[in-house]
């Protein structure tokens, strides 16, 4: 690598000497690459059309036969062909650089950009080429690019290097360019129905919204110490005591948590909130929007993941949290009343580290995790879960125990949560101060009590639907990605060491 870093560097010296700008300023193209395929599609093989094209991008790779070159242009929109033939180019550029076409020819590498004009042509063997009387090199390249036959293959590389992945896979462009569409047009489905977005404080003096541990930072200037927000809630809806009654914010949100295929500690969600609206309302809403999505961007809603048939069409199955658990066990914990006589039915069914749980709603809901969520490949609601893990949402209006929640889960992985936010002020103090005493207990996931928040809530809100869609589980399913990584740009890596010259993983 070292040794064609020099040559290289060796080239870039040659072209300043020969009076040309390794790095130039700009370049006006006046077609995509995309364009001129589309545009000249019918052209036969062997015929040229006298038009001047220009064109620029990253030379993919390079083939000189003496008095003819053929270099591959990859812009952003794909790849087209160019012909290079000496001749033309000595007679459009000669007079000014006697060199130009031997320069073209010894002096570029796959990975510099150029920038061509010229005419377009298909060659005999018929391949669309723009046939080039002009070029300049736009930027010449230190480092080459992977194998042409092996690519950038290592998984961990391509995550680290994620720029030269995308040079290489253009599959990983199409993902990143379908999560733009999809949040872009969820933004604009939303606006259409008379949300606003509102955007919310990232560093916060309370933690809230979420059961998370969040990263700790400090501010020196106030001398506070402040945290990364891991969830937007608690300000949205401090936007309905103020008088909105439909917002939402999409946005990236932070939890101090482990890396897996489904976890990224910085991640993308969006929190959406609707007065006068309960969590009926917003499972019409989430159905609405994941629809609207799957037709706009991919056209479709029946969605391949990974070799499992997702059918999108609405209506999607809704089912509460105990009859699911009943389903799966034959246990019927709304019968159970005893706490131990619940960890003694939930150790027979084989639900593993129930023994220190406080609650028949914390057992059931272990009993879900473990032997529910993991089978719901297709879009279902799993409704009215225990209060004792919902500590932000209203009681269920007819039963005791429950709160008026729902969980989307999609290919056996949570895509969206939703309550009937609470708006009793005391309860909700209640609630928080008990999450606060578990967070003393060293519960590193439960909430502050957010006094700001409180006295909010006691200026009155009114009925209120809230939900949140995680953004980067969205684009996996719509994009057949496995992994988070996948669909995060810039997916946090641990850093590289070396180690007797190798770079390894810490």
């Amino acid at each position: 690598m070292s040794e064609l870093r020099d040559t290289r560097l060796e080239k870039v010296e040659q072209l300043r000497q020969a009076g040309h700008n390794p790095y130039a300023y700009r370049w006006k193209s006046t077609h995509s690459a995309a364009e001129l395929q589309a545009k000249y599609a019918e052209l036969e093989n062997g015929t040229e059309v006298e038009v001047e094209v220009a064109i620029a991008g990253r030379i993919n790779n390079r083939r000189v036969f003496g008095k003819l070159a053929f270099f591959t242009l990859q812009d952003e929109t794909g790849q087209i062909q160019l012909f290079l033939d000496k001749k033309k180019i000595q007679g459009a550029m000669g007079e000014a650089n006697p060199q130009a076409f031997s320069q073209l020819t010894s002096l570029t590498d796959a990975g510099d950009f150029i920038g061509v004009r010229g005419s377009i042509r298909r060659t005999d063997k018929g391949e669309l080429s723009v046939s080039a009387d002009h070029y300049e090199i736009l930027t010449k390249s230190l480092l080459p690019l992977p194998d042409k036959w092996h690519g950038l293959t290592d998984i961990e590389k391509r995550y680290r290097q994620r720029y030269v992945d995308l040079i290489v896979n253009p599959e990983v462009r199409e993902t990143l360019r379908r999560r733009a569409k999809i949040t872009a047009g969820i933004r604009r489905y939303l606006d259409e129905q008379g949300f606003i977005e509102i955007e919310t404080p990232v560093l916060q003096t309370e933690t809230g919204g979420a059961a998370a541990k969040p990263f700790v930072t400090y501010h020196n200037a106030t001398e506070m110490e402040m945290y990364l927000r891991i969830a937007t809630e608690l300000h949205l809806k401090r936007l309905i005591v103020g008088g909105f009654e439909k917002v939402f914010e999409l946005g990236r949100v932070f939890r101090n948590e482990g890396v897996s295929t489904r976890h990224n500690p910085e991640f993308t969600s969006i929190e959406i909130y609707q007065a006068y609206a309960d969590y009926d309302d917003m499972m019409a809403l989430t159905e609405a929007l994941i629809v609207d999505a799957a037709e706009k961007v991919i056209g479709s809603l029946e969605v391949d993941y990974q070799g499992e048939p997702i059918n999108l069409q609405a209506p999607w199955k809704r089912i509460t949290m105990h009859d699911a658990v009943q389903e799966a066990t034959g246990l019927d914990f709304a019968a159970i009343t005893n706490l131990d006589e619940a960890k003694a039915a939930a150790k027979a069914a084989g639900i593993q580290g129930c023994g220190d749980l406080t609650s028949i709603g914390k057992i059931l809901n272990e009993a879900f995790e473990q032997k529910v969520e993991a089978r719901l490949i297709q879009p279902t609601f799993i409704t009215d879960y225990p209060v004792e893990i919902s500590p932000l949402a209203k009681p269920h209006r007819s039963k005791p125990g429950l709160v008026e929640r729902f969980e989307l889960f999609i290919v056996g992985r949570e895509t969206a949560n939703s309550f009937s936010e609470l708006t009793d002020p005391v309860d909700q103090r209640q609630r928080l101060e008990a999450q606060a005493a578990a967070k003393a207990a060293g519960d590193e996931e439960a909430n502050d009590v957010d006094e700001d928040f409180l006295t909010a809530l006691e200026y009155g809100m009114p009925p209120t639907g809230g939900l949140g869609i995680g953004i980067d589980r969205l684009v996996m399913l719509l994009t057949n990605s496995p992994s988070i990584r996948d669909v995060i740009a810039f997916p946090l890596m641990r850093p590289e060491r070396v180690t007797d010259g190798a770079a390894e993983s810490e």
